[in-house]
């Protein structure tokens, strides 16, 4: 076995006898997009050359990688041979680089580390505009102005009473996960009617249940939180604004101002992200004629898994298992030796750091200082100091790395952190899902049948 084979084996963690010319990225469990910049990394190591993007992009088979290393890590060269027997179809495993639609919605450069929602900047957004602004330029493709903002409001206001039954749901699930109740209680609200339209919708409709649910989502996971912390659920009355009406019904008191300032500020840098998978899981049933509450429904049980929206809950960890900023270093270490991951780094768009994170680290230092506690920022700093080598291939802190840490200084349990992404989050599905409604075509991808053929049934007449 020659000595890049060994590599590769031992950094993707895989067998010796699994490391083939038809072995690729993605083709296997192990070599996903962590091990792949593990890869790289360890391929830089051995052969004393930078791995730049296109190099990255050029080594994402296990033939490509054993031409490298043939040619000494010299950083261009021929291209290999095709194996015999290889597929001659491109595979796009995961959709990755694929765009099967076009959008006005949100535009990310992940190169440069960008995030636009309908053109403008999220570092203008997070640092000078309200929650309602923004669901109302996602939904309806414009800032308000103030009396356009004020009827949004107030729309919003008048919209965020939950229907009885689904109240009593909520209730009845106090004992289950908040990302579970959650998933139910939206799919309640269509099921009693709180939001107009199921199948068929027309636009109007489905717009009407789009900002029903921008309304109601957050009393829901207020009311679950308050069932299972043994209180009664009570929606605020008066005109406060968005996050504050959640902050109270989810506290059962007035929150600090602070408290505010950094619940907004999520929701706000939450609220579209392009197409993820969430938000395509919108798109294909809305596509499908299923009703807004429906796709909503679909979204939040896409989010909920532990690669997508499910790690900001495993992100806050971090804090627990390092301990102290001294042991970051070997902790990163101990994770790329067992090729796992650091959580709340990395992410399938961006190539360098997550723009959304530099606004949630703000509040963590302002929840910090107030609370004279600075313990948990200077583990996650420490850790982000371990992690800059990776830096450069793309796995920089992402949005999940602080957000956790801050709920926690609010005194909130950690399984809110993904419930809370999902509240600022849902005006962005809302948006993706109408978007899709306006100009819909069901969305029908391809597989890439590679089983047997022709096979004859036992017993069969011949």
């Amino acid at each position: 076995m020659s000595s890049v084979d060994q590599l590769i084996a031992r950094t993707l963690g895989i067998a010796p006898d699994q490391v083939t010319d038809d072995l690729e990225y993605q083709s296997v469990r192990e070599w996903d997009s962590l091990g792949h910049v593990g890869l790289m990394v360890a391929l830089e190591k051995a052969y004393g050359v930078p791995v730049d993007d296109e190099l990255i992009l050029e080594l994402r088979t296990v033939a490509a990688i054993r031409a490298f290393a043939e040619r000494g890590g010299a950083t261009s060269g021929p291209a290999p041979a095709p194996s015999a027997g290889a597929a001659t179809t491109t595979v796009h495993r995961g959709l990755e680089g694929v765009r099967f639609d076009r959008t006005s919605v949100t535009r990310i450069d992940g190169a440069d580390g960008v995030l636009e929602y309908r053109g403008y900047s999220i570092h203008d957004l997070a640092g000078n505009a309200s929650f309602e602004e923004v669901a109302h330029l996602l939904v309806h493709g414009e800032l308000p102005d103030a009396t356009a903002l004020e009827a949004f409001g107030k729309e919003l206001r008048a919209r965020r009473d939950l229907p009885a039954p689904v109240v009593g749901l909520a209730r009845s699930l106090a004992a289950a996960h908040p990302m579970e109740a959650l998933r139910t209680l939206v799919s309640a609200l269509g099921s009693f009617g709180a939001v107009r339209g199921a199948g068929d919708e027309t636009y109007g409709e489905a717009l009407e249940a789009g900002i029903g649910l921008i309304a109601q989502v957050p009393l829901l996971v207020a009311a679950h939180h308050a069932f299972r912390s043994g209180r009664e659920f009570v929606v605020p009355a008066g005109e406060t604004s968005y996050a504050e009406t959640f902050l109270t019904a989810l506290l059962g008191e007035r929150p600090s101002p602070a408290a505010v300032r950094f619940v907004e500020k999520g929701f706000i840098v939450h609220a579209d992200h392009s197409s993820n998978a969430s938000a395509f899981t919108a798109r294909i049933a809305i596509g499908c004629r299923s009703g807004m509450a429906a796709a909503l429904t679909a979204a939040v049980a896409a989010f909920a898994g532990s690669v997508h929206g499910g790690a900001a809950e495993r992100a806050v960890r971090l804090v627990d298992e390092v301990g102290e900023p001294g042991n970051a270093e070997r902790y990163v270490a101990d994770l790329q030796r067992q090729g796992r991951p650091v959580m709340g780094f990395g992410h399938r768009v961006y190539r360098t750091e997550d723009p959304r994170v530099r606004h949630l680290r703000e509040t963590v230092v302002e929840l910090s200082e107030e609370r004279g506690d600075h313990s948990g920022l200077e583990i996650l700093d420490a850790v982000a100091a371990a992690m800059r080598p990776y830096g450069r291939h793309g796995v920089a802190p992402n949005v999940d790395l602080y957000a956790g840490l801050a709920y926690r200084l609010l005194g909130l349990p950690d399984d809110l952190a993904v419930p809370l992404f999902v509240i600022g989050r849902t005006a962005g599905w809302v948006a993706q899902a109408l978007e899709q409604h306006a100009n819909n075509v069901l969305i029908r991808p391809l597989l890439e049948y590679v089983g047997p053929r022709g096979l004859p049934y036992p017993g069969a007449a011949g």
